[in-house]
């Protein structure tokens, strides 16, 4: 009998974390929902206890050791990590190129881009443990240059940019990575209704969810560096 899949989701607290971690759950794989604040984790792990087997974890993205801690909580307990779901991240002002300070910048990209670069690092060596391990980065059409992200709407130019970063991050990921079991892909989850955008947007957390479970659940012949939403792939 095949064992369980073992999933670690950031940011999965609320909102469109959440509902992966949900999903995943109904699916059968064992996840580690992790959140940086313990009692709203543990306040959404008690909301979650009958949807599947999922755990708590602490683990706040910008800060080394907490990282390391969550590590050591999965290792102890499995040994091996087969889905590894980056969705942690903050949002910012939207204030126009020419008014954007740098401290701004920095505070986004710790969280947005150096802290999925923090916590891939140190998940690797239980992702090459798994025999089809996955690493799906929660990014955003906003990250789009392609797609002319940057052209619609009102974008931040922290926030667009820390998601260009992060596709960027996804395809160097790959590259690597392509001679091993482990795909890496960027999810676009859509204008979803969250207190990102205080609830403004258009789609469900569920509907937000559905491209990052599909694509933490590819099978061997899945692609790897890609970017994508619900319907298509999209245009670095």
């Amino acid at each position: 009998m095949e064992s369980k899949k073992i999933a670690l989701v950031t940011g999965a607290n609320k909102g469109i974390g959440k509902a992966i971690v949900k999903e995943l759950a109904h699916r059968g794989i064992i996840v580690f929902l992790g959140s940086r604040n313990a009692e709203r984790g543990l306040m959404t792990l008690a909301e979650l206890q009958h949807e599947g087997e999922v755990y708590f974890v602490q683990i706040d993205v910008t800060d080394q050791q907490s990282i390391e801690q969550a590590y050591g909580a999965i290792e102890k307990q499995y040994g091996h990590l087969d889905i590894l779901i980056n969705n942690a991240g903050v949002a910012a002002s939207r204030k126009k190129p020419g008014e954007a300070d740098a401290e701004e910048f920095r505070t986004i990209y710790e969280t947005n881009v150096f802290g999925v670069v923090s916590v891939t690092n140190q998940m690797l060596p239980l992702l090459k443990k798994s025999s089809s391990a996955r690493i799906v980065n929660v990014s955003s059409l906003r990250g789009s240059l392609g797609d002319q992200g940057a052209f619609v709407g009102q974008p931040s130019i922290s926030y667009s940019s820390s998601k260009t970063a992060l596709n960027a991050l996804t395809v160097h990921y790959a590259r690597e990575l392509a001679s091993t079991q482990i795909k890496v892909n960027a999810a676009a989850p859509g204008h979803v209704a969250t207190d990102f955008n205080d609830f403004h947007g258009t789609r469900t957390p569920e509907e937000g969810a559905a491209i990052a479970v599909k694509l933490a659940t590819l099978d061997e012949d899945g692609p790897t560096g890609g970017f994508f939403d619900d319907t298509r792939a999209i245009p670095w």
